[in-house]
């Protein structure tokens, strides 16, 4: 009996993903991500821009190690199939066990967005940047979280700041005559 109560505490044990002892520094990225940032900004076209951001995608979310990758990849796989408790679950893990990593805390921040937990997803955006204060999708979903809570000037700020790093955000958008983050004080 004592045997078949400890079988899925084991299962569960084996079934986790391992994670080490310690997460190593995250890389320093900013140079592979200027040289991103001018490449996205010399884009001719929107093909050109969109596989330059999804090349930044591909700088973020490049974990510091296999086991913070597993753990971001599970995290990930949980938000896309709408399991937003686990996923949340996977990003707390992952930032408990790499807190200098930036896309952690981003994707904690995406989750709690979703979760319409605006105040939870700027506290973490705002950790993001102060890790990577180059990332553009949390620049971006900074400004659309301050939107969000209706701080609109500081939200406009943050989306210019993304928008300069990365012009082929959709985000970009906000910022057009008339749209919510637009230029004001226009008269008709």
């Amino acid at each position: 009996m004592r045997y078949l109560m400890k079988t899925p505490l084991l299962l569960l044990w084996l079934a986790a993903p391992a994670v080490a002892a310690e997460c190593p520094p995250a890389p320093d990225v900013t140079e592979e991500l200027q040289g991103l940032f001018e490449e996205a900004r010399a884009a001719e076209d929107f093909r050109q821009g969109r596989a330059v951001s999804g090349k930044m995608w591909e700088v973020w979310l490049r974990a510091p190690d296999a086991a913070a990758q597993e753990v971001l990849d599970a995290g990930m796989a949980r938000r896309d199939a709408y399991d937003f408790i686990g996923a949340d679950a996977e990003f707390d893990r992952l930032v408990a066990y790499c807190p200098e990593y930036a896309e952690g805390y981003n994707q904690r921040a995406y989750i709690a967005f979703l979760q319409d937990r605006p105040e939870a997803a700027l506290a973490d955006l705002d950790i993001a940047l102060k890790l990577q204060p180059n990332h553009v999708a949390a620049q971006s979903g900074r400004a659309l979280t301050l939107m969000k809570l209706n701080r609109l000037e500081e939200a406009r700020a943050q989306l210019l700041i993304a928008v300069e790093n990365n012009p082929w955000l959709s985000e970009a958008a906000l910022l057009a005559d008339g749209a919510p983050l637009g230029p004001k004080g226009k008269d008709i």
